[in-house]
């Protein structure tokens, strides 16, 4: 691990990790590659301008890299689907191709554990073993589906790369924002009549099982998620906005609408997506826990209430 590629630098989920990598000694270099520089400078961090869709053989050679994290995915919907799988699938495939011809030892690849699916008959805990159902019309999951299926073509392809592959649930934590959390944190939020729990992992609890995991040489596939869950009335009451409960047969039409017209201030996110409260899926984190013999330092609330805590203190979200 003394040579890592990063993907997707430039976000705020790059900076933590660069910064989190930064500070171990077993780490000499960093390269990073995005469409865009990063708003942050480390000592070890080389940045090259790239689309993950690009040839990256410049990126790799004679760099001696022996580590790829690959994090560049499109998570929030976005209207122009095609463009979406493209940077998500092609782009994925990609980099995993590359790093194969440049003889990478380890590759750690975030999936993510919407590549479950959200359906009403999912078990009460999704383990690693678990059907990979992600739903066709939820573009990010189906993606994380397709994916992993070609990942498993791609390991017994190169099977001196050790292939690490992570779905963690929704991330939550200081610095981050998305449409679900700018939703949440509306005075008055819209919802399903019926919502089920739902799960977080903390942004620091996933960036160090991220290095452990290289520093562990561990191969395979983990669920990250914290433990416990929360009802979306709690995460209301925490952030300090109401619950505003529309049957699904008026909600469903009236956001897709609003979706297709680009009423961002109502929804940022297709009626499809809102199956994500509608159904459970939640991860078992017993595998993490077993193997790396991690303690979580965030159960599901706390990372919600770090998060909430920052909002707060900042007047809204970012």
């Amino acid at each position: 691990m003394k040579h890592i590629l990063i993907t997707g630098v430039s976000g705020y989920f790059g900076q933590k990790l660069v910064a989190h990598f930064e500070a171990k000694p077993e780490v000499e270099r960093i390269t990073g590659i995005d469409i865009r520089p990063p708003a942050y400078s480390s000592k070890k961090l080389e940045f090259m301008e790239r689309d993950v869709r690009d040839d990256l053989n410049e990126v790799f050679s004679g760099r001696e890299i022996d580590c790829v994290i690959h994090t560049a995915y499109i998570l929030p919907p976005i209207h122009d689907i095609p463009l979406m799988e493209d940077i998500n699938v092609n782009g994925t495939i990609n980099v995993l191709t590359a790093a194969a011809a440049h003889k990478v030892a380890q590759i750690l690849d975030c999936s993510s554990s919407t590549a479950y699916g959200f359906h009403p008959d999912n078990p009460p805990l999704l383990t690693e073993e678990s059907p990979l159902r992600g739903n066709e019309d939820f573009t990010y999951a189906k993606n994380k589906m397709e994916l992993e299926s070609w990942t498993r073509g791609f390991e017994k392809a190169h099977p001196d790369i050790r292939m690490t592959v992570i779905r963690p649930c929704f991330v939550v934590g200081p610095g981050f924002t998305n449409p679900l959390a700018r939703h949440l944190c509306k005075k008055l939020c819209i919802l399903p009549r019926k919502t089920a729990p739902f799960q977080y992992i903390h942004e620091d609890d996933l960036v160090e099982i991220m290095y452990l995991l290289l520093k562990d040489k561990k191969a395979g596939v983990f669920n990250l998620a914290a433990d416990g869950t929360m009802t979306f009335g709690e995460m209301l009451r925490i952030l300090g906005g109401w619950p505003l409960r529309v049957p699904v047969w008026l909600l469903w039409p009236m956001n897709n609408l609003m979706w297709f017209l680009r009423v961002r201030f109502v929804t940022e996110f297709p009626s499809s997506s809102l199956n994500l409260t509608r159904y459970p899926w939640i991860a078992s984190n017993d595998k993490v826990k077993k193997e790396l013999g991690y303690t979580f330092k965030y159960t599901t609330r706390e990372a919600f209430e770090d998060f909430a805590r920052h909002v707060k203190a900042k007047g809204g979200i970012g």
